[in-house]
């Protein structure tokens, strides 16, 4: 039986035409059976795409010949094309959507402006320097909201944010204004969404900013759950979720009986479909699986 696996990638670097790498991405994926989600823009490539193991291996290896993708940053997983529902080639303003596209600068050596980039073992060694200095460390989180529910790093700050869009308003906010002479960490899942936050960050006074090189998903690859990270991590295909070991734990609730679940479902309000966190019990009944306190539409 073929094996098969799961890479989520990104780079960096300026695109002359981002439409012609578009339509070469598409045709290479489908010459390789790939399914997923692939978005081309004037500053770089983002995607993840999953099939069989040496398909995905072709894939990885073609696009790192395209001299502006060769320091592609690759993580693997678990799962297959199955996992996607279909393939999706686009080519965007902006590779992460933070609502700024003029302001992002990017050159060949990536992101002008972000935050230091730190290994998970360097994020360790910062973490004891800056306790023993009496400045801990401030983990604050680059997801969306409701991806935190099931996984954090310990007592991270997570923003009230529905869309990566909602950012630079939430930045602007003055609701983290004390944060900007302390040591903060910025997280996501693979490394891409703080790539561009913490750039935000740094042009709007936050002084001592890093981001996690690799993401959660690097640094899970490390320390699975024997670290600083709590719980499972969300990810956009139809696994939903992954968990780094058997110890992770459980830290989402049911938002109909509190019960304790790492499992988002749709409200089975067709003209809702609220993505939450439902446990299996209340998840199998469709007048349990609703919004709790009534559709919002």
């Amino acid at each position: 039986m073929a094996q098969n696996k799961i890479a989520l990638y990104y780079a960096f670097a300026p695109v002359a035409d981002p439409e012609a790498v578009r339509l070469w991405q598409r045709a290479l994926c489908e010459k390789l059976g790939l399914r997923g989600r692939i978005i081309i823009s004037k500053d770089g490539i983002n995607g993840t795409v999953g099939g069989e193991i040496q398909a995905v291996k072709n894939y990885v290896r073609t696009t790192k010949e395209y001299g502006p993708f060769r320091a592609l940053d690759v993580k693997w997983s678990d799962g297959g094309a199955e996992d996607f529902p279909r393939l999706s080639v686009k080519a965007r303003e902006e590779l992460v959507s933070f609502g700024a596209p003029g302001e992002l600068e990017v050159n060949d050596d990536g992101v002008v402006g972000g935050g230091a980039h730190l290994t998970p073992e360097g994020l360790h060694a910062l973490v004891a320097e800056r306790e023993a200095a009496g400045r801990p460390v401030r983990f604050f989180d680059g997801r969306n909201a409701f991806e935190a529910q099931i996984g954090k790093f310990k007592d991270a700050i997570v923003p009230d944010v529905a869309t990566t869009h909602d950012f630079i308003e939430e930045l602007e906010s003055g609701k983290y204004d004390e944060l900007k002479d302390q040591p903060v960490v910025t997280y996501c899942t693979g490394g891409i969404r703080c790539e561009v936050l913490s750039s935000i960050m740094r042009k709007r006074g936050f002084q001592e900013v890093y981001q996690l090189d690799g993401g959660i998903v690097r640094y899970g690859e490390k320390y699975k759950d024997k670290g600083l990270w709590e719980g499972s991590l969300y990810v956009f295909d139809r696994r939903m979720h992954l968990e780094f070991s058997e110890d992770a734990k459980t830290i989402g609730q049911c938002v109909r009986c509190s019960a304790p679940s790492s499992e988002f479902h749709n409200c089975s309000n067709p003209a809702c479909r609220t993505l939450t966190i439902y446990c299996s019990e209340c998840a199998a009944d469709p007048q349990t699986l609703r919004c709790p306190d009534g559709c919002a539409v």
